[in-house]
């Protein structure tokens, strides 16, 4: 059940506080932007009737290097950074594109940096990505640009991406942790919407309801009418550190409107 006191992505948007872009078109980046939730994003933008910038490796940025960054950021007011690492070092990597990255916004005079994150990202411990996260963050809060950093939990898809990768026949070993998943489309309406407004500091994003992941995962097969047989077991390559409600958002976290049932019904592709 989603908690009774946290705040609706919808009431946010009704409520201050504002920024210097409520009112007037903006110029956003979006750091991945031919990744995934950076596509969603990019359509956001747009929609909202701002001027979405892309800024990506296949659109010749090289955030490792900054090569391309300052023209990329000329006359941008704020940028949201999208990018999922798939490198080998996450904290090495993370720190040294979040350092060319926010050193170009504060030559470009960007007035609003917005962070995608991870919920209680802090507070696991042996994970590479969460760690190089945690650095991203420290960063980010310790910069010289205006910041919000908006910590979301897992995606609605997330058992099903685990599956792929853990799947033997028609078997799977999946260990048993407790979600409040939230739909992508959603994370990338928020993150668009917080990128208009004035600095937040850390917002936690979560989806409606608590869910089980191998529930989830139970119901998503079903719902493609396959069958599956899950094996829950805390040895499918998650610690203890995530177990019980390590990754269920603390009161106050804003919840978006889509539950897993809603996104399992929506057309794929």
């Amino acid at each position: 059940m989603a908690r009774s006191r946290a705040t609706s992505v919808m009431a946010i948007m009704r409520r201050g506080p504002a920024g210097p872009g409520y009112g007037r078109r903006m110029r956003i980046a979006i750091i991945g932007a031919t990744g995934r939730i950076g596509k969603l994003a990019m359509a956001a933008v747009t929609r909202d009737g701002h001027e979405a910038v892309g800024v990506s490796r296949s659109l010749g940025v090289d955030l490792s290097t900054g090569d391309g960054l300052d023209a990329a950021l000329d006359g941008v007011d704020a940028v949201v950074d999208a990018v999922n690492a798939g490198a080998a070092e996450p904290v090495a990597y993370f720190t040294r594109t979040t350092e060319n990255l926010l050193a170009a916004e504060q030559r470009a005079g960007v007035r609003h940096h917005v962070l995608l994150s991870i919920v209680n990202v802090d507070r696991i411990a042996g994970n590479p990505h969460y760690d190089g996260k945690v650095a991203q963050e420290n960063l980010v809060a310790a910069g010289p640009v205006p910041w919000s950093i908006v910590r979301a939990t897992q995606f609605h898809d997330f058992p099903e991406m685990i599956a792929e990768r853990a799947r033997t026949g028609d078997t799977v070993a999946l260990a048993p942790l407790l979600l409040q998943p939230v739909a992508p489309e959603d994370v990338a309406d928020t993150l668009v919407f917080v990128a208009g407004g004035a600095p937040r500091g850390r917002l936690d994003l979560a989806g409606p309801r608590t869910e089980d992941m191998v529930d989830m995962l139970r119901r998503a097969y079903a719902h493609r009418g396959e069958t599956i047989d899950i094996v829950p077991t805390w040895r499918a390559g998650f610690g203890l550190s995530m177990s019980g409600e390590a990754l269920i958002p603390d009161e106050g976290a804003l919840l978006a409107a889509t539950t897993f049932e809603d996104w399992l019904r929506r057309p794929r592709g």
